[in-house]
């Protein structure tokens, strides 16, 4: 049996802004897979993203793609690379067929056609400037720009942020079918949860600067659980369990951290499968 590589790897990553620190990061996203990075608003997702890819420099930690230590020397890895960010990042002016032009002289890899081809499936006109494009479409020019250089790896700052569900379906399908080439990975950092548990085989949670969580998606889904109770019957529940609780008039709900073991020892109580969302919220507030 191969061995599964990892794309991209952290560890011991820090950075340090003085009001906020990105304290001794690890994880790793192994190739062919769709790798969800969630958090809240400001736990330090972008600053990840952007280690990652050498637009700041860290203050200590190791941090390699594709195998090779990411230096001021690896910049040619970024080939490889595409990257969706939540603001389009070309002048409105600009039009489908100068950002071809602009391109072409940026990545080596640049595929013309496939670009072409791309903004025709995505629906995009290739004359209209892209400053009267619709949010979706802003998206989805990005995407298109990002698949347009043969990349193995797609790296997305909140690419589906502030879009109806409608367009976030369809820019998940594009995620999808990019990912049916078993050397293709995607890091995509989302807090919409909704849409991870439809397309990410792994999980990466952050909050306040720390991973508090990774894993395989299923088998965290498959791990934790909402115990619900009454108040007098929280302490019977084994801290070891409990992640965190919300108390409220009504009764208790606890996040367990081995659905299993709780609906062994505690067989009268209502135990319910917990989302990703459910499960973020609790870590965040875990005390």
């Amino acid at each position: 049996m191969d061995e599964v590589k990892n794309v991209i790897e952290l560890k011991n990553v820090t950075k340090d802004y003085g009001d906020f620190k990105l304290d001794n990061v690890n994880f790793a996203v192994p190739e062919g897979t769709v790798c969800g990075f969630i958090g809240q608003n400001g736990a330090g997702k972008t600053t990840t993203i952007n280690l990652i890819l050498d637009v700041i420099s860290r203050d200590s930690g190791e941090i390699t793609l594709f195998g090779e230590p990411v230096s001021k020397d690896t910049a040619y890895l970024r080939e490889d690379i595409g990257v969706v960010f939540d603001e389009m990042g070309f002048h409105e002016f600009m039009t489908g067929r100068d950002i071809n032009i602009m391109m072409k002289n940026i990545y080596r890899n640049w595929d013309e056609e496939v670009f072409f081809d791309n903004l025709k499936k995505f629906s995009l006109p290739a004359k209209k400037k892209c400053g009267a494009f619709s949010r979706g479409m802003r998206m989805k020019l990005q995407i298109a720009v990002a698949l347009s250089h043969h990349a193995r790896l797609l790296i997305m700052d909140e690419p589906t942020s502030g879009l109806d569900p409608i367009v976030r379906n369809e820019i998940i399908g594009i995620f999808r079918e990019f990912v049916v080439e078993e050397d293709h990975t995607i890091l995509l950092s989302s807090h919409i949860t909704s849409d991870l548990e439809k397309i990410a085989d792994e999980v990466v949670f952050i909050n306040g600067g720390h991973i508090v969580l990774a894993g395989n998606k299923d088998e965290i889904l498959e791990k934790h659980g909402i115990l619900k109770c009454k108040k007098n019957d929280l302490s019977k529940i084994s801290e070891s369990l409990i992640v965190s609780s919300e108390v409220s008039d009504y009764g208790a709900e606890v996040l367990v951290n081995d659905r299993h073991a709780a609906e062994k020892l505690y067989p009268d109580m209502v135990i319910e499968r917990a989302g990703l969302e459910e499960i973020m919220i609790y870590y965040v507030n875990k005390k």
